[in-house]
């Protein structure tokens, strides 16, 4: 990782990330729990880790990265990213927005708030997302 990816990071966790990374944690677990929430487990605690530090990588679609579809990627990942919208993705989607509003008042906070703001749109719609290196 780039001096300036973990300079970025420290600040983030710092500012906001910390906490939003541990509501993806608390998703990642409830959704464990259920047992049925697995797939959405798993999901949840990787973007968990990607929340924690976002700077240095980047979230894309798996069949992009793969070349070939799959589970996640098809019509069951759209149903899942949908069951993930109705039961969690809203409120972490919230508060990845809430979080980049406040950050965006300050020029110094801007690149943190548009951090949150590509989280904002994982917490939609994470099923079928890879995080890899930028």
């Amino acid at each position: 990782m780039a001096p300036v990816s973990i300079l970025l990071n420290l600040l983030w966790i710092l500012i906001g990330g910390a906490w939003m990374a541990f509501g993806w944690l608390v998703a990642s677990v409830i959704m464990a729990i259920t047992i049925i929430g697995l797939p959405w487990a798993r999901a949840a605690f990787n973007i968990a880790v990607y929340a924690l530090l976002p700077f240095g990588s980047k979230a894309v679609r798996r069949d992009e990265v793969t070349g070939m579809s799959d589970i996640g990627t098809g019509p069951f990942g759209m149903l899942g990213n949908i069951v993930w919208l109705l039961l969690a993705g809203w409120w972490l989607a919230l508060g990845h927005l809430v979080t980049a509003l406040v950050l965006a008042v300050t020029i110094i906070g801007i690149p943190f708030a548009w951090a949150h703001l590509k989280l904002a749109g994982i917490a939609l719609w994470p099923i079928g997302k890879v995080i890899v290196p930028a």
